[in-house]
């Protein structure tokens, strides 16, 4: 399977959903107020958020669209040509080049999103880029993440820095990097515990991290990514808009989208926050992380090519 074909699977639950969704609406040859005020609804409904619903709509009254043609089609490549405008920005392909120095990057995000699992699959697609990857275990709060990033060190063959359960995560982390800077490595990935973006205490340790890391490089943490799942919705704006109050975030993965039909809440972060989108979760497998490609992603959640 080629990495459009797993786009394409993955995005399906969406992209039905949104293509049903419009032959619904679109009975009629004609794109007239009332269809248009019915595709903004249906856009709103699907989790694309208000602000790129009425982009959408107002984009499409103002295209002349030849009633002799599929409306559903045209209403897609224009949605199509809307997705690649607003997010081909976003992209950052760079995230896993080979670094020339050490690159330490924290990793956050709530409970249940799939953090250690997505840094187990960050640090395959690093490594398989010529990056000597040290893992740091920072999320010390329960056995078995240790255990977790643990067994995804053993799968990759990457290194790991780790401690017991309940230990100082700071130092954890400390103790990464330093050990990583000595034996030239260029990345180190920092699993943090997974907490409610309204959790005051939780998100103080979660600042002492990233604090810590800065005694041994002014400049770390060097990317600060938020993972995000795709199944909680609109809950997901509300988890960008705290996290990045603590700690400016430098990119966002987006898991679980082969899991549901909320693929549209992409679009609502992009327009709303514009943060680059690292990759996407479209599966359980260890290769199920896609880097983000905003064409690929257009025709996979719109069913075009």
């Amino acid at each position: 399977m080629n990495i459009f074909e797993k786009f394409r699977f993955g995005f399906k639950k969406s992209a039905s959903a949104l293509s049903n969704g419009l032959k619904e609406i679109i009975i009629k040859k004609e794109i007239d107020d009332e269809n248009l005020n019915k595709i903004e609804e249906f856009l709103i409904q699907s989790d694309v958020g208000v602000e790129a619903s009425s982009e959408i709509r107002e984009i499409i009254s103002k295209k002349k669209i030849d009633p002799n043609k599929d409306l559903t089609l045209e209403i897609n490549l224009i949605l199509r040509e809307y997705i690649i405008y607003l997010m081909k920005p976003l992209e950052n392909n760079s995230f896993f080049k080979k670094k020339d120095k050490l690159t330490t990057t924290l990793i956050s995000g709530v409970n249940g999103v799939g953090k250690t699992t997505s840094i187990g699959k960050i640090s395959k697609i690093l490594k398989s880029n010529g990056n000597k990857v040290m893992l740091a275990a920072s999320d010390t709060f329960r056995a078995a993440a240790i255990e977790q990033l643990e067994n995804w060190a053993n799968k990759i063959d990457v290194q790991i820095t780790k401690s017991s359960q309940g230990s100082d995560p700071a130092s954890v982390a400390y103790k990464a990097i330093d050990t990583a800077l000595k034996n030239d490595f260029n990345q180190v990935l920092i699993d943090t515990a997974g907490r409610l973006q309204n959790k005051k205490n939780l998100m103080e340790e979660y600042k002492k991290i990233a604090n810590v890391t800065k005694k041994i490089d002014p400049d770390a943490p060097h990317d600060v990514i938020l993972i995000l799942d795709a199944t909680s919705g609109q809950n997901v704006i509300n988890q960008v808009e705290e996290f990045n109050k603590n700690i400016p975030i430098t990119g966002i993965i987006m898991t679980k989208l082969d899991g549901t039909a909320k693929g549209g809440i992409l679009l609502a972060l992009a327009k709303k926050y514009k943060l680059p989108i690292i990759a996407l979760g479209l599966g359980e497998k260890e290769d199920d992380l896609q880097i983000f490609n905003a064409e690929q992603f257009a025709d996979a959640f719109t069913e075009i090519n």
